[in-house]
């Protein structure tokens, strides 16, 4: 079966929705069903859609103690590693040092698990959903700049 070419934009939508699909899309069949198996095997042991649903319902203290964080640390690194594939295995041109801003939200999403047991923001408790969800952009804006500075520094664009 030959290779189904999907851009950028829909990589990272598709990956967003399910990490590996994009994998499936793509025809990288075996590399996609190990993404999807992981993304479930994680799901279920960190009961994470059940603190989702609880989160949405305005339950963050709930969602905070359904969740088993052993499990659920392994979810942002799984995540944007199968979204960071995805994106290099999609049409289009890829800058130098582009797998920085996925890396450095990788690590500021599972810091952010990790400490919003004790964040509050404005006296409101944001749980283990949404502040995590927060510190994507960190990430990402610290990925760029290191990419920026690295590309520009070292001659390379």
């Amino acid at each position: 079966m030959p290779n189904k070419k999907i851009n950028k934009l829909e990589a990272i939508l598709w990956s967003i929705a399910l990490p590996g699909f994009p994998q499936l899309l793509i025809n990288s069949v075996v590399k996609g069903i190990f993404f999807v198996i992981l993304e479930f095997l994680i799901n279920v042991q960190s009961n994470f859609n059940e603190a989702i649903r609880l989160s949405f319902l305005g339950e963050t203290r709930m969602a905070a103690e359904v969740i088993d964080y052993q499990w659920l640390m392994f979810y942002p690194c799984l995540y944007m590693f199968a979204m960071w594939d995805a994106f290099k295995s999609a049409e289009g041109e890829r800058d130098k040092y582009s797998f920085l801003p996925f890396v450095c939200s990788a690590y500021t999403v599972t810091t952010g698990l990790m400490v919003s047991q004790k964040i509050y923001i404005n006296d409101i408790f944001i749980g283990p959903i949404f502040f995590p969800m927060l510190c994507v952009v960190p990430g990402v804006g610290a990925g760029l700049l290191i990419q920026y500075i690295l590309c520009h520094y070292s001659g390379n664009k």
